[in-house]
């Protein structure tokens, strides 16, 4: 035996085992832009020329080569799914499917590409069936979109795995693009292209054609905007309209289209909603309508009806039939979807399959620039079969004027075809034509019919040749065939007809919440423990005890007040609270410690409870003696936490708060040693927040009470006692000093309780 073995040969090493060394970042920055480009390219950008993405390509294509016409019967959509991801589109089923359905959503496309028959989901947010219980097959418009791909007017690339082929893009004549816009989320990068009326996108197509430096303005007179599936109004001005469509970015409010109707009862009435914005689950409208309600954040609102069956009906009905109309629609279009605002970005892949932003001026130039290559190479395509055709009819004519030698030769020659061509100098194909003719076909082989025939195409020849080196020709004929076009999608026809109205309006309003409240009396009780309850109606107030409190309490403040008034509540830590009124339980019980409608530091005590005029004045002031003046709007809290509207230093408290009469000039402070100063209110700071100044100087003790008044009525005060009386002194030249001076003792009979009232 030899001690020699065999080696096998090296084989070079492969390429994808091969260990690279390259620095980490560079190479995951590659790769990142590798996949960027393809999520950007190759799913999420629709391409300019036919408005599709690759899935929505594959399944059209995959649909015709199963022969799902409009004319023919419906196929399984998993039939039509396993043949897209078997050939076409290698990803997951149910994203495949879910374009799809999509695809045959009629609230969802203007122009639906798929007619689907079964559960395809519906506008209240349900999803569609499974694939497996339902059918589709092409409308008439995915028919016009693909037209043409059998006549040369587009390349064809191998699928994924080489076995087939799939064109790279529709080449119809239908602007599906614009018709039916696209919307998707790329890397770094998005779109978002609303649907369009045919018809307008035709005209305005039209007219580039014929004038091709129009204007953008003149293009936008044409195209009034989007007309999206579901309906709605359009409410933005047309010059932001304009300015969108133009740079191709900008934003645009869409409404709910509504009607007010009569319904029964004296003067009764609803609001019906008949078309919701475009992309709103009406489902979750509905729910989100009917949270406000139960929230109470609405409460001009008192119920909300979904009476939809194939149409949209959603009823809306008011608290009562005093509620204004348009208050109710101006709140729901500001606090529900309603209203929603549709962004516009057309970032779209160019002919060179380049992502670029542009505007409706571009959009349609570059489509038109598409459609007249397709029509040169359809008509290429045409001009080869012609000559193809041209060159057997000049061999059968051959053929029919030597018919008998033809006869001889095929049945003597051992070579025929050969014979043929060269005794009639014949080429390999009309040889071979004449080979494969049946013999049932001599006696219709007349020379009359083919030379007629070949006039025909002749002629059609000559006029395809006119058209290919005519870029004038090719103009005439694109608005022909557009204008073809236009009649299956006009106006006045079902699909055509525009469904989005525009109507400018001005941003909804905001309503202030007492507009939202319905408007009726109350008393406002709040006890000396902090009980607060409002009793319907304008009570009594002579005797206050006589209102329901617990064992041991009692009145503290009573007054009068609107359900849509604001309260203003000071307390003695300075802070200042704003309670509605219609927000106070009801007078039935003892009410509600006023403490949980609002975050009261513990120990804290209200020192005054008053109706919140906005145009009112205050007098504030602590035990210190120090104060200002105040407008109550600017003291209103909006939150439950309050506002710090005096600053207390030391053992301070506040402990006056006194609106200030219209009329009042001057400002009386009385302190606890009985010491009164009266001085002018001009000399009073007005103040939203802070300390004060001095009113008056004390030696001992502090500020008993102060009010304003008006000198020229003189100052009054209560008498004392159950009888309700007061004195007013009218000479007070006594006490006019300076702000800040020390005080004389007060007139005879002044309380001795150092209270004005």
């Amino acid at each position: 035996m030899s001690d020699v073995t065999d080696t096998p040969e090296a084989t070079p090493e492969d390429e994808f085992d091969a260990i690279v060394d390259a620095p980490f970042d560079a190479a995951l920055s590659e790769r990142y832009l590798i996949y960027a480009m393809s999520t950007i390219t190759a799913r999420s950008l629709p391409d300019l020329r036919d408005g599709l993405k690759p899935v929505h390509r594959r399944l059209l294509w995959a649909m015709r080569l199963l022969k799902l016409d409009p004319a023919q019967g419906y196929k399984k959509c998993a039939r039509v799914v396993g043949d897209v991801i078997g050939k076409y589109h290698p990803h997951g089923d149910q994203s495949v499917y879910d374009a799809m359905v999509r695809l045959a959503q009629t609230f969802s496309l203007r122009y639906p590409l798929v007619d689907g028959q079964g559960n395809f989901g519906n506008i209240d947010g349900d999803n569609a069936a499974a694939y497996r219980y339902t059918e589709a097959r092409l409308t008439r418009t995915a028919i016009e979109l693909m037209h043409g791909l059998d006549e040369g007017t587009v390349d064809f690339k191998p699928t994924y795995n080489g076995e087939d082929e799939e064109p790279e893009i529709m080449p119809g004549l239908f602007p599906n693009l614009l018709a039916n816009g696209a919307s998707g989320i790329a890397v770094g990068m998005a779109t978002s292209i609303p649907s369009h009326n045919v018809a307008e996108i035709i005209d305005a197509a039209t007219l580039l054609i014929d004038s091709p430096k129009t204007e953008h303005a003149e293009i936008m007179e044409i195209v009034k905007g989007p007309d999206f599936a579901t309906g709605g109004t359009l409410v933005d001005p047309k010059s932001v309209i304009d300015a969108a469509y133009e740079s191709g970015r900008g934003a645009m409010r869409l409404r709910a289209k509504w009607h007010k109707e009569d319904a029964e009862g004296r003067g009764a009435w609803q609001a019906v909603v008949t078309e919701i914005p475009y992309q709103v689950q009406k489902g979750k409208l509905i729910e989100q309508i009917a949270q406000l309600i139960a929230d109470k954040k609405l409460p001009i609102l008192a119920d909300i009806r979904d009476e939809s069956d194939e149409q949209i009906r959603i009823v809306l009905e008011p608290k009562n039939r005093a509620v204004d109309v348009d208050l109710l629609m101006d709140s729901l279009f500001r606090m529900s979807d309603l209203e929603n605002r549709f962004s516009l970005n057309m970032n779209v892949l160019d002919d060179t399959r380049t992502p670029k932003v542009m505007g409706i001026r571009e959009v349609l130039k570059e489509w038109i620039k598409h459609q007249i290559e397709v029509l040169v190479r359809r008509s290429q395509h045409r001009l080869e079969k012609i000559d193809a055709r041209l060159e057997l009819l000049d061999g059968y004519i051959i053929a029919f004027l030597n018919l008998d030698r033809v006869i001889e030769i095929i049945r003597y020659e051992d070579d025929p075809k050969g014979e043929l061509m060269k005794e009639f100098k014949l080429s390999d194909r009309q040889a071979e034509a004449i080979l494969n003719m049946r013999l049932r076909s001599l006696r219709k082989l007349e020379e009359m019919e083919l030379r007629s025939e070949r006039d025909k195409l002749q002629e059609e020849r000559q006029g395809l040749e006119k058209l290919i080196a005519s870029p004038a020709r090719q103009k005439t004929r694109l608005k022909k065939d557009l204008a073809g076009l236009r009649k299956l999608y006009a106006e006045d026809t079902e699909l055509g007809k525009r469904r989005t109205l525009l109507e400018e309006a001005a941003p909804a309003r905001e309503i202030p919440l007492e507009a939202m409240i319905e408007k009726e009396p109350v008393t406002v009780i709040m006890s000396q423990r902090g009980w607060i309850k409002a009793m319907k109606g304008h009570a009594d107030l002579s005797q206050p005890e006589s209102f329901k409190f617990k064992e041991g309490d009692g009145p503290r403040f009573a007054f009068h007040a609107q359900t849509t008034d604001k309260l203003l509540m000071c307390c003695d830590n300075g802070r200042f609270y704003t309670i509605g009124a219609d927000k106070l339980p009801g007078a039935r019980g003892f009410g509600e410690p006023v403490a949980s409608m609002v975050d009261m530091e513990p120990g804290t005590e209200p020192v005054a409870l008053m109706v919140a005029h906005p145009e009112g004045r205050l007098l504030i002031a602590s035990t210190w003696g120090r104060g200002f003046i105040a407008k109550i709007a600017d003291v209103v809290a909006e939150t439950k936490k309050g506002r710090q509207v005096v600053n207390l230093k030391g053992d301070a408290r506040l402990l006056v708060v006194r609106t200030v009469p219209e009329q009042a000039d001057h400002v009386a402070a009385i302190g606890e040693n009985r010491k009164l100063v009266v001085f002018a209110l001009s000399e009073m700071p007005e103040m939203a927040k802070g300390q004060g100044v001095m009113l008056q100087r004390y030696k001992d003790g502090g500020l008993s009470d102060a009010t304003c008044f008006t000198l020229e009525e003189g100052l009054s005060w209560a008498m004392g006692g159950d009888t309700g009386r007061t004195r007013t002194e009218n000479d007070l030249t006594m006490w006019r000093v300076a702000r800040g001076a020390a005080g004389r003792l007060p007139p005879t009979g002044f309380p001795k309780s150092g209270k004005f009232d």
